[in-house]
C-alpha cells in the first residue's frame, strides 16, 4: 500500500475526455506529477474502457491510483449485458439526462457489478478501489420528481422486508401516501439506506468481490455533503439513502470521502472555505471512527458559470487540511480555471539524445511550426533555473538552430543543431496550448511567456 494514497492532495481524472486522447500515457502521468499530485482517482466511466497502460505510467512515477467506479448507474451501456434494461430504476419523473440509473434492489445488477469490479482490480493493479455516487436520486427529489427507485425491484424488496406495499409518492389522496404513513415511510427510508450500504459491501466484501480477489487493495467509501442550517444529514438519509456512519460500519473502508453535492458545487461564488459547513457530518464520522482517514472532494469546473481558478483550489486544499481532513481531491484535473487562464509554462527539461531535448510544460501544447518557434540558450553559471523576473541583455542569449519540433501532450521534443554540451537555460517563444481540447469551448489560446526559462542539465 502507498500510504500517501490516504493523505494530502489528489486529483480526479477521466481519461475519456479529448484532452487525454492522442498523446502518450507517459505525458499524462508527467503532467499530473508536475502539477504536484502523488495520488489520482481514475474515474471508471465504463469498466470495459479502462487504460491499464496509463495506470502503469502513473505507478512508475510513484503515483497511487484509485479505481473510482459509479454505484448507481452508468454513462453508456456498451459494457452492460443485454438484460441491463431490466435492472433500471423507476423514478417519479424520468430526467432523460443520458445516465442509466440501475437499481440497488436488482440482485442481478449487484452480482454483475461485483464481478466487473473484481475483474477490474484483478486485471489492473490499482492501489485503491472506491464506489462514488452509490446513492439513490435525488436531493429534494420528492419535490422535483427525480426520486426513486420505486420500480418493481424496490417494490418486491420492500414487500419482503415489511409485508406491505411501498408508500404512494404520487397520489396525495391515497391512504398510503408517504406523508400519511410515517411508520411505514420510516421503514422505507431504512430499507434504502440498507440497500446503498449493502451494494457497496457486496462489491467490496462479498464472495468473489474486490477484497476477495485483492486483499492488499485500499478501499474508500463516498457519501455526499451539503451546506445548510437544517437537518442535512437527515435529508441525505431520507432522500438519497445516505448514512455515512452506517456505511462505514457496514463496509469497513480504509478511508471515507465527503463529496460536494450539486447544491453547493453549482454555486457561482462558492467560497473555498465552504466545506466548513460540513463540520456536523465530519464530526459525526470522527466521533464514531476516530482513526479513520477522512477526505473531502470539490468540483472545480463542470459548468461554465462555476469554474474555479488555481488560487481557489489552493485555498480549498488549505482549508481542508486546516480543518483536519486527511486528504482532498477535485473533479476534474483538466476542467479547472488554470486550464483557461494560464499560458503553458516550461517546468522541466531533459536530454533525450546528443541533439535532442524534451521540455515538459504545465499543460498540453500543440505542435509548433518550426518556422515560427524560436529557442535560445544562455549559459547557466549559477547551475539553477534563472530568476524569471531578471532582465537579460540581448547579447546574453544565443539563438539556437532548430531542426524539428514535435509535441506529445505536455511535452515538446526539440532537435537542435549544435546543442550546448554543458548545462544551460533554455528560452522559447511560439508554444501554444490546445483550447479545442478543453471542456468549455470558445476560449482563447495562450502562448508561452518567453521570459519563462527552464534549465537543461
Amino acid at each position: 500500500m502507498k500510504p500517501w494514497a490516504l493523505s494530502g492532495p489528489s486529483i480526479q481524472i477521466d481519461p475519456l475526455f479529448p484532452y487525454y486522447a492522442n498523446r502518450s500515457r507517459d505525458s499524462i502521468a508527467d503532467e499530473i506529477a508536475l502539477a504536484g499530485y502523488q495520488t489520482v482517482h481514475y474515474f471508471v466511466v465504463r469498466e470495459n474502457e479502462v487504460d491499464g497502460a496509463l495506470v502503469a505510467a502513473f505507478q512508475r512515477r510513484g503515483i497511487a491510483v484509485w479505481a473510482m467506479v459509479l454505484g448507481n448507474g452508468s454513462f453508456g451501456v456498451s459494457q452492460l449485458p443485454p438484460e441491463w434494461r431490466g435492472w433500471r430504476m423507476e423514478l417519479l419523473r424520468e430526467p432523460n439526462d443520458g445516465f442509466q440509473r440501475l437499481s440497488h434492489f436488482a440482485q442481478e445488477y449487484v452480482e454483475w457489478k461485483k464481478k466487473a469490479a473484481a475483474r477490474l482490480v484483478t486485471d489492473i493493479p490499482f492501489d485503491g478501489f472506491e464506489v462514488a455516487e452509490p446513492y439513490f436520486p435525488e436531493w429534494n427529489g420528492l419535490r422535483s420528481g427525480v426520486y426513486g427507485d420505486i420500480g418493481p425491484h424496490a417494490q418486491r424488496a420492500f414487500r419482503e422486508h415489511s409485508g406491505e406495499n411501498i408508500p404512494d409518492f404520487r397520489d396525495k389522496h391515497a391512504r398510503n401516501y408517504y406523508r400519511k404513513v410515517p411508520k411505514l415511510y420510516a421503514q422505507w427510508v431504512d430499507l434504502r439506506v440498507d440497500a446503498v450500504n449493502g451494494l457497496i459491501s457486496e462489491l467490496v466484501n462479498g464472495a468473489g468481490g474486490v477484497r476477495d480477489v485483492r486483499p492488499d487493495i485500499c478501499v474508500a467509501t463516498w457519501s455526499l455533503a451539503v451546506s445548510g442550517r437544517g437537518d442535512v444529514p437527515g435529508q441525505l438519509r431520507e432522500w438519497q439513502g445516505l448514512d455515512a456512519v452506517a456505511m462505514i460500519g457496514c463496509v469497513a473502508p480504509d478511508m471515507h470521502v465527503l463529496q460536494t453535492h450539486w447544491p453547493d458545487w453549482m454555486r457561482r461564488r462558492l467560497p473555498p472555505q465552504y466545506i466548513r459547513g460540513y463540520a456536523r457530518i465530519a464530526q459525526s464520522i470522527r466521533a464514531a471512527y476516530p482513526g479513520l482517514p477522512l477526505g473531502v472532494q470539490a468540483d472545480i469546473g463542470s459548468l461554465a458559470r462555476m469554474v474555479r481558478d488555481r488560487e481557489w483550489t489552493r485555498r480549498f486544499g488549505a482549508t481542508a487540511l486546516e480543518d483536519e481532513y486527511d486528504a482532498w481531491t477535485a473533479y476534474e484535473y483538466h476542467v479547472g480555471g488554470y486550464m483557461y487562464d494560464e499560458p503553458p509554462k516550461p517546468l522541466r527539461a531533459e536530454r533525450s539524445a546528443e541533439d535532442e531535448v524534451v521540455i515538459s510544460f504545465s499543460k498540453r501544447i500543440a505542435t509548433p511550426s518550426v518556422d515560427e518557434l524560436r529557442i535560445w540558450s544562455r549559459e547557466d553559471r549559477a547551475g539553477t533555473t534563472c530568476d524569471l523576473s531578471r532582465h537579460l541583455r540581448n547579447d546574453s542569449l544565443t539563438l539556437l538552430e532548430l531542426v524539428d519540433a514535435v509535441a506529445d501532450g505536455n511535452r515538446l521534443l526539440l532537435r537542435v543543431r549544435n546543442l550546448p554540451a554543458g548545462a544551460f537555460s533554455l528560452r522559447l517563444d511560439g508554444v501554444q496550448d490546445t483550447p479545442e481540447l478543453w471542456l468549455l469551448k470558445g476560449r482563447k489560446a495562450h502562448r508561452n511567456l518567453p521570459e519563462d526559462e527552464v534549465r537543461v542539465p
